[in-house]
């Protein structure tokens, strides 16, 4: 009996440290969700923040995940259904309901296109993640899913923000906006991950400010906060690309010398 109950406390404390990030991922999939209705509704500013917050519960997930050692298969496979929901299919359903619906069959087969384009990039990411760590973790293939989630709404951010000085087609920009996007997903450009940068304590009290900053400014200039930040990443993918190359490239220098070096010997 005594052993019975042993096993049971066990499992408990195991499944305890699984159930905290398997719920926020479930949150995510109900905002997600949400953003959809919203549109439906006609009240895009909330399908907006509702994809938004959506994307910070996808980045804080799989952290807690990490740091409670409460990491799962059923987890992975979860977050990854999440994100097709969060930023695949709600930005499509958005901008359909905004702009592409009056494209009509076309308009439909866009949004197919981009959802199938997420769906790929995530069953690719999950192939690759796999396999052994190296420098490459820094480094995506293509964009991850919840950027290019926001990438395709920016049409509709920009025409809730303050920047009212350019006259954009949007009947021509959405559609090719979500042909670049849905080819950045599945392409191999390799865009920075963040996930294992290092920050000398020396400078934390300034990545920190730098942080409470920037979502001071989300907080009071939504959009307008919004749309500079997609104008950034999209100005660091080539950027990005270049230095993984000139990594990859001095890499290969290194391992050349290397067995240059055994021959000799």
């Amino acid at each position: 009996m005594e052993q019975l109950n042993k096993n049971i406390k066990l499992v408990s404390k195991k499944n305890s440290r699984v159930i905290l990030p398997n719920i926020l991922t479930l949150i995510g999939v109900c905002i997600g969700l949400s953003s959809i209705k919203f549109a439906f509704d006609g009240k895009f500013e909330l399908s907006i923040i509702a994809v938004i917050v959506a994307g910070i519960i996808d980045g804080l997930d799989g952290r807690i995940a990490r740091l409670i050692k409460g990491t799962s298969k059923v987890g992975k496979e979860l977050d990854s259904l999440t994100d097709v929901i969060s930023f695949g299919v709600a930005p499509a359903f958005i901008m359909y309901f905004w702009a592409l619906s009056e494209l009509g069959r076309l308009g439909w087969l866009i949004s197919l296109i981009y959802v199938v384009c997420v769906a790929l990039r995530l069953a690719r990411f999950n192939v690759s993640s796999e396999g052994d760590s190296s420098w490459r973790d820094n480094f995506f293939e293509g964009i991850p899913s919840p950027a290019g989630g926001i990438l395709v709404l920016m049409p509709l951010i920009f025409s809730l923000s303050e920047f009212k000085f350019l006259n954009i087609n949007y009947q021509l920009i959405v559609p090719i906006l979500f042909i670049t996007i849905s080819f950045l997903l599945i392409s191999k450009i390799p865009t920075y991950s963040l996930k294992k940068i290092v920050v000398p304590r020396s400078t934390t009290i300034f990545l920190l400010f730098g942080v409470i900053l920037y979502f001071g400014l989300v907080l009071v200039y939504t959009f307008n906060t919004i749309i500079i930040s997609g104008v950034i990443y999209l100005l660091m993918i080539p950027v990005s690309a270049f230095h993984f190359y000139m990594i990859q490239k001095n890499s290969k220098t290194n391992n050349n010398e290397i067995d240059h070096h055994e021959d000799v010997l």
